[in-house]
C-alpha cells in the first residue's frame, strides 16, 4: 500500500471528523434519548391527573341564556312557558325556595281592611280661661285685713278674701240709712208725690250699694242695725286656686288694680298642634285622649275637642287645637306636657300593609308574588297612610299576593341581575359560559396597547431591559 492510499488520521479519529473536537462523542444520540424519556413521563403524569379528577360536566345547551347558570338561588330571567301558556311578565324575577327562606320572604293577600288612623301630638295642660277670675274693687280705699296670705291657696265659693275701708262707701251707707228713715216718715203723707219721692230716694241709694257689689244680706243688715259698716268684705266667686296676689294690709287700692287672680281647675284645657294634612280627620266635638310621658296616670283620660284654629302657624305650618278634660281630683297640673291621642275611623277599603310599599319619592311600588317563585315589581296608586295600611286606588286587586318582608333584598338582587346582564352585553368583557376563561382583549401589536400608560414608580422586567440593550 502506498502512502497515498492510506487513510488520513488525526489523533486517532477517522477522517471527516472535525479535528478540533478532540475525543468528544457525537451529541445526537443522547438528545434523542432525553426527548423520548420526557415524552413518556409527561404522558404518565397526564394520565394520573385525568384519573384523579371527575369527568367534566356537559356544557349547557346553546338555547339556555348565560344568566341561567348563575349562582344557586340568585334571581334569573323568566323563560317562556311551554305549549303557548302565558308565562310570567318580562320584568319578573325568579328566586328559589331556598333563597326565599334564607332572606326571610313573607307574603300577604290583598283584601279589605279597617282603616283606623291615630293622630299623636305633644300637648300642654293650661287653665280654662272661662274659669279664671280677677278680683277688683269698684271703690278706692285702704285694705284692712287679708284672708288670703299666699299664692296657691285653695278657696271655696263665698269664702272671704279681704276687707277694704272706703270713706265713699261709708258716706253711701249713711245716705241709704237717711233714705230709709225718710220713707218711714213720709209713707203716711197724704200727698202722693211726697211718698213717691221718698221711695225713689231709697231705691237710688240701694241701687248705688248694689252696683258696688255690696251683698243683699249686707244691705239688709245695715237697714236692720241702722248703722253703716266701716269696711267692705270681698268674697270668692267660685271654688279655685289663688294664682296671683297683689293685696296686702294697709295698701291703698283703686278699681283698676288686680288684687287677686283665682282659677277653677275642675276642668282644664290641653293645647296642641297638628299638621295640615291631618286637618280633614278632625272636627269639633271629636273625642280625644291624653297620655302622660312619666306615668303619672295609669289610664288615658278622655276629653273633647272644643276649638280648631282658623289659621295656620306660618313658622311651623301647623294648626293649633284645644281639648277640654275633666279634673275632678285636681291631679292635672297646668304647664304639664302630655301626649294628645286622637283616633279616627275610615271605614273598610281595599288596602295594602305599609311595610309592603316601596316608596321611591315620586312613585310607589309593591312586589307581587307569582307562581313558581316569580316576583313582579308593580307600580301602585295609594292614598294617605293610616296606622297599618295604605288604601289602594290602582295597581292591585283583591286576592293578589304581595311581599311584606325582605322586599328590599329582592329589589337589590333585581338591580344586581340587571347589572350582570349589562356587563354580559358589553364588548370585550369576556363573560362566556360557565367554565370558560375570559376572552383576552385584542391588542394592536407588541406593547402598543399599554403605550403611554406606565405606572409611576414601576420598572419594566429585567428581560425587557436586556431586549432593549440588545
Amino acid at each position: 500500500m502506498s502512502r497515498d492510499d492510506r487513510p488520513l488520521k488525526f489523533n486517532g479519529v477517522a477522517g471527516g471528523d472535525n479535528p478540533s473536537t478532540g475525543n468528544r462523542r457525537n451529541p445526537r444520540p443522547p438528545l434523542l434519548l432525553v426527548a423520548v424519556v420526557s415524552l413518556v413521563v409527561g404522558a404518565g403524569g397526564a394520565l394520573l391527573v385525568l384519573r384523579g379528577f371527575p369527568a367534566k360536566a356537559p356544557a349547557p345547551p346553546p338555547s339556555a341564556p348565560p344568566e341561567a347558570s348563575t349562582m344557586a338561588g340568585m334571581p334569573s330571567n323568566p323563560t317562556p312557558a311551554p305549549g303557548g301558556v302565558p308565562g310570567p311578565p318580562a320584568n319578573a324575577i325568579q328566586i328559589s325556595p331556598e333563597r326565599q327562606q334564607l332572606i326571610g320572604v313573607r307574603t300577604a293577600t290583598i283584601g279589605e281592611q279597617t282603616l283606623d288612623t291615630t293622630i299623636r301630638t305633644v300637648g300642654t295642660i293650661s287653665y280654662d280661661e272661662t274659669r279664671l277670675a280677677q278680683i277688683h274693687t269698684k271703690i278706692s280705699g285702704w285694705v284692712d285685713h287679708v284672708y288670703i296670705d299666699y299664692v296657691g291657696k285653695a278657696v271655696k265659693r263665698g269664702e272671704p278674701l279681704f276687707t277694704i275701708y272706703s270713706p265713699e262707701l261709708v258716706s253711701t251707707q249713711n245716705e241709704y240709712l237717711l233714705a230709709v228713715k225718710a220713707r218711714s216718715q213720709l209713707e203716711s203723707s197724704p200727698v202722693p208725690a211726697t211718698r213717691a219721692a221718698a221711695e225713689s230716694l231709697l231705691a237710688a241709694a240701694r241701687r248705688r250699694l248694689e252696683l258696688w257689689d255690696i251683698p243683699e244680706e249686707h244691705i239688709a243688715e245695715i237697714e236692720r242695725s241702722g248703722k253703716p259698716s266701716r269696711t267692705l268684705m270681698l268674697h270668692s266667686p267660685f271654688d279655685g286656686i289663688v294664682l296671683e296676689r297683689n293685696v296686702f294690709p294697709g295698701q291703698y287700692v283703686t278699681p283698676e288694680m288686680t288684687t287677686l287672680k283665682i282659677v277653677d281647675l275642675s276642668r282644664i284645657w290641653v293645647l296642641g298642634a297638628v299638621f295640615e294634612y291631618e286637618l280633614p280627620l278632625l272636627k269639633l266635638g271629636q273625642d280625644a285622649e291624653i297620655e302622660f310621658p312619666y306615668g303619672q296616670e295609669k289610664r288615658a283620660l278622655k276629653g273633647t275637642i272644643t276649638f280648631i284654629s282658623p289659621e295656620i302657624d306660618p313658622q311651623t305650618r301647623r294648626v293649633k287645637i284645644r281639648a277640654e278634660f275633666p279634673n275632678p281630683d285636681m291631679q292635672l297640673k297646668p304647664e304639664t306636657y302630655v301626649t294628645v291621642v286622637i283616633r279616627t275611623g275610615g271605614g273598610r277599603l281595599l288596602a295594602i300593609p305599609k311595610e309592603a310599599v316601596i316608596d321611591t319619592g315620586a312613585k310607589r311600588y309593591a312586589l307581587v308574588a307569582l307562581a313558581n317563585g316569580y316576583f313582579e315589581p308593580r307600580e301602585i296608586q295609594v292614598g294617605e297612610p293610616t296606622d297599618l295600611f295604605y288604601p289602594i286606588f290602582g295597581g292591585l286587586k283583591g286576592g293578589d299576593r304581595i311581599v311584606t318582608s325582605a322586599q328590599f333584598l329582592i329589589d337589590s338582587e333585581t338591580n344586581l341581575q340587571e347589572a350582570l346582564q349589562a356587563m354580559g352585553g358589553m364588548a370585550g368583557m369576556g363573560t362566556g359560559a360557565k367554565g370558560e376563561a375570559p376572552k383576552p382583549i385584542p391588542t394592536r401589536g407588541k406593547d402598543e396597547s399599554m403605550k403611554g400608560m406606565g405606572i409611576p414608580g414601576q420598572q419594566p422586567p429585567p428581560s425587557e431591559h436586556r431586549k432593549h440593550e440588545q
